[in-house]
């Protein structure tokens, strides 16, 4: 990669500031666009793979029969993915059985605050129609964020008014420290300005970078600011038309990096390395794009095998392609659940579920007698994968 000249201006200032008995040195980080400017040619090769990438991922919306089904499944993993690098210990499957079996959620703190981020998601993603992608968008889906669960005392789709810090065990010791709230305002209203502005020429993808890091840098609230922080990217992407859908997210790839992730954000604020930030998101575009879109593909292939194999039973295959076709859509289920949504009977849908957990398509996860829940088992495994909480520490 090509060496930049980084002057004074790419650099922020520190501002001195008494919290909590310590003397701090908080961050100021200068406006964006970086002077001097990005060097976009020297992430040129990078840049062009996720483009392409991006590119596939978005045309197969159109070739998939039912989109809005791969979408539902994949917002629900990047919300696992999102709430595990802020410590939750929940899994997708958690978040599924929640869904169709509140009792069977557990631990229910965890799988709530999942939930709400699904949530303030969804709610960011139907707000663009009618609203830009603004800093009253961003308090209004961290409101749904943090409506309920750990961060409820937290001021939620409030800015903060006190200084908070990352890293340490106190403010003193701390990795970094965001800009004090008296700089707070106007450090947000340069990153909305920058969220608009055409002057830069700079595109849409490597902006979303950029505004990923300065948020984060930013840190403007007391809690939530990693799960909007990676949102911002693809409602950045989806409001500029990069992607007709919302299907990259950056969670899986930066739990698995997540060293690296954190060593370079705080290389771009101690050294204004923003090229050797963009190297790595961009790879991690690209390689999150194609991961998204082979699930997708694999997901369609196991559908129609399945499809292929129920049919092929005969007489009783009416009732059983029905309820595979409802496993598509929850791939975990009830046979009262089933029975309300198909309007065949109970024995009808036992017979079918029995059916197909012969085939090997559906199993009983819950070793009950009464109240059995049944998941659609090769699905969960292309949507569970990379999942796995990260280990506890300390």
């Amino acid at each position: 990669m090509a060496a930049v000249s980084i002057s004074a201006s790419r650099l922020g200032r520190f501002v001195s500031t008494a919290v909590a008995g310590d003397m701090v040195h908080a961050f100021v980080p200068p406006p964006l666009p970086p002077s001097p400017p990005v060097d976009v040619l020297s992430v040129l090769e990078p840049f062009g793979r996720a483009e392409r990438a991006l590119g596939r991922l978005d045309g197969i919306t159109t070739l998939l029969p039912r989109p809005e089904l791969f979408l539902y499944m994949y917002v629900r993993k990047e919300a696992v993915l999102s709430s595990q690098i802020e410590g939750t210990q929940s899994t997708l499957t958690d978040l599924l059985r929640f869904e169709t079996d509140p009792e069977a959620g557990q631990p229910l703190g965890d799988v709530r605050d999942v939930s709400n981020y699904v949530d303030a998601m969804m709610f960011g993603l139907e707000r663009l129609d009618h609203l830009p992608l603004s800093l009253r968008l961003i308090r209004e889906m961290h409101a749904r964020l943090l409506r309920s669960g750990r961060g409820a005392a937290t001021n939620p789709g409030v800015f903060r008014r006190s200084q908070n810090w990352i890293g340490g065990t106190r403010p003193g010791n701390a990795l970094f420290v965001p800009p004090p709230v008296t700089e707070l305002d106007a450090c947000l209203g340069a990153l909305e300005h920058f969220m608009h502005e055409s002057a830069s020429r700079l595109p849409a993808l490597i902006k979303a970078g950029l505004i990923h890091v300065q948020f984060e840098t930013i840190h403007p609230f007391l809690d939530g600011n990693g799960r909007i922080g990676r949102l911002l990217v693809t409602l950045y992407l989806c409001f500029h038309g990069v992607l007709r859908k919302p299907l990259l997210y950056l969670s899986l790839f930066l739990k698995t990096h997540r060293t690296e992730y954190y060593r370079l954000l705080q290389e771009v604020r101690e050294a204004g390395a923003w090229e050797a930030w963009l190297d790595f998101f961009l790879a991690g575009v690209a390689e999150t794009a194609n991961q998204a879109f082979n699930a997708a593909t694999r997901i369609v292939e196991v559908f129609k095998a399945d499809r292929e194999r129920i049919a092929a039973e005969g007489t009783r295959a009416a009732s059983s392609l029905r309820v595979h076709d409802l496993l598509q859509q929850s791939p975990f289920v009830t046979a009262s659940r089933l029975v309300d949504q198909t309007g065949l009977t109970t024995p009808t849908i036992n017979a079918a579920l029995a059916d197909l957990e012969r085939l090997g398509i559906v199993q009983e996860v819950t070793g009950r007698r009464r109240g059995r829940v049944f998941g659609y088992r090769a699905y969960l495994a292309i949507l569970s994968e990379g999942t796995d909480p990260l280990p506890l520490t300390g």
